[in-house]
């Protein structure tokens, strides 16, 4: 699966207009952080959790189903890697304080999910999502129990449990169960799943908009503390993704949509971990939103030298 990068420009273009109107209305007052708060929860919790259900297709293939875990297994490589690397640049003789964790937070863990399906589904179609399944189903373990390690310093095995009976899990696990038994959903129900999955890709698009709209620009760019790190996560997530899977031998279609996922800002949940776990909230917030302003010029140059090639 190769990337059309003039198909990718153009809807990339139509996510910045969505992006814009988000920008707009919440400018405008019409959408306003309680507003955002319970569309964020809506979807992680219900229309997320519909689009990665509806994903897998309606009819068994052993193509999909080796895409599927091909997107696993990668997901276990990258994250495992990023790990890694993330320790050994943002380490404590560079970083002293709190902002060494968020630094290492924002490498390890980009918007994978709530910009990363809108982007994957617009860009590579069916083939794209099913290995994006595969890498979220890692991605999520990860995020919430490593993710929430780097702030409490400590596992539990609730940590554990909330990440199996997470929505997104359960979605992908229940897809992929009845995919390989190859059983169909009556219509009715079937239909209802995807009119909610459908709504995913615009209302995130708006959140991450409104949430541009609350950036203080002129504040922000002089906070070179937190652009240099997010600037490191931009360049050196999706160049290890990309050669790494490239010299395992991943599938085309693989690499390319973990390629592009790593080259996304980092995770907005990094400013709600921030919150809940006891972290610097406000500066992990604004690394959050450099990281998302960044990626608007990073994002299109990264791929196009990574997977033009």
């Amino acid at each position: 699966m190769q990337i059309e990068l003039t198909t990718f420009y153009s809807r990339l273009g139509s996510i910045a207009l969505i992006m814009v109107l988000g920008f707009i209305l919440g400018k405008l007052k019409l959408i306003d952080k309680h507003t955002n708060n319970h569309l964020v929860n809506l979807l992680l919790s219900v229309f997320m959790p519909a689009s990665l259900f509806m994903a897998f297709p309606s009819t068994y293939s052993q193509a999909t189903t080796n895409l599927f875990f091909s997107g696993l297994l990668a997901g276990v490589i990258v994250m495992t890697a990023l790990i890694i690397i993330s320790k050994i640049v943002f380490n404590k003789f560079w970083f002293k304080d709190q902002l060494r964790y968020e630094a290492q937070f924002g490498l390890v863990f980009n918007n994978a999910t709530f910009l990363g399906y809108p982007i994957v589904a617009s860009t590579f179609g069916e083939q794209g999502i099913i290995a994006y399944c595969g890498f979220i189903v890692i991605f999520n373990i990860a995020l919430f129990s490593y993710g929430i390690y780097l702030f409490k310093h400590k596992f539990s095995w609730r940590m554990l449990l909330d990440t199996i009976i997470n929505p997104n899990i359960v979605a992908v696990i229940i897809g992929m169960t009845l995919f390989l038994i190859n059983f169909k959903l009556p219509a009715v129900l079937d239909n209802t799943i995807s009119f909610v999955g459908n709504a995913t890709t615009p209302l995130s698009i708006l959140c991450i908009g409104f949430m541009l709209s609350e950036a203080h620009l002129k504040h922000l760019i002089k906070k070179w503390r937190l652009i240099i790190p997010a600037a490191v996560q931009l360049i050196i997530g999706p160049v290890a993704t990309f050669f790494l899977l490239k010299s395992l031998g991943f599938p085309l279609a693989v690499i390319s949509v973990c390629t592009l996922i790593e080259a996304l800002p980092t995770a907005t949940s990094l400013g709600l971990f921030a919150t809940k776990y006891g972290g610097d909230e406000v500066e992990a917030s604004e690394l959050v939103t450099i990281s998302t302003i960044l990626s608007i010029g990073s994002l299109p140059l990264m791929l196009t030298l990574l997977l033009a090639q």
